[in-house]
């Protein structure tokens, strides 16, 4: 099977790939770009571990064909930090202690910021819904939802 040349954006940069019909989004941004935040966890899109933003829609990207890509804006976890340093997001996950291992970490992330992007206010059961994608096997969800709440705070006191 022949190749595809993709043209997108991804985290802001123009990039250029090829990519097999059949391979996923998220083979493409690890195996092939080296972008190696998003992580495998299942790639049946159950964990959501490989969630990206494609034109600030949150999908994951296991279940994404790389062809799809063409023309697109991707967002990964590469992305979400600013030249100023963390994103509230990723700060406040590093200060509520909401991570452990890492496998979920970019994930909960990304769809955190999809969230408080659509939603800069959001309640505690509407961040458990939006979150009900992304599993967690070690940490427990408390203090992800925490992370998020204070993202959202700190947020909203920056604008």
């Amino acid at each position: 099977m022949s190749k595809v040349q993709i043209s997108s954006s991804i985290n802001g940069e123009s990039v250029e790939f090829l990519c097999e019909p059949q391979q996923s989004l998220m083979d493409i941004l690890r195996d092939e770009l080296s972008r190696t935040g998003t992580k495998e966890g299942c790639a049946t899109g159950d964990c959501g571990a490989c969630s990206v933003l494609i034109d600030g829609r949150l999908v994951c990207s296991c279940l994404v064909l790389g062809v799809e890509a063409e023309g697109k804006e991707i967002t990964t976890i590469e992305g979400i930090a600013g030249e100023d340093g963390l994103h509230p997001i990723q700060q406040q996950f590093l200060e509520h202690a909401a991570l452990q291992c890492g496998i979920c970490t970019p994930g909960f992330i990304v769809a955190a910021k999809a969230l408080l992007d659509r939603n800069p206010d959001p309640d505690e059961e509407t961040i458990r819904y939006w979150l009900a994608g992304n599993l967690c096997r070690c940490t427990g969800y408390d203090k992800i939802i925490r992370a998020v709440q204070g993202a959202a705070q700190e947020l909203a006191q920056q604008a």
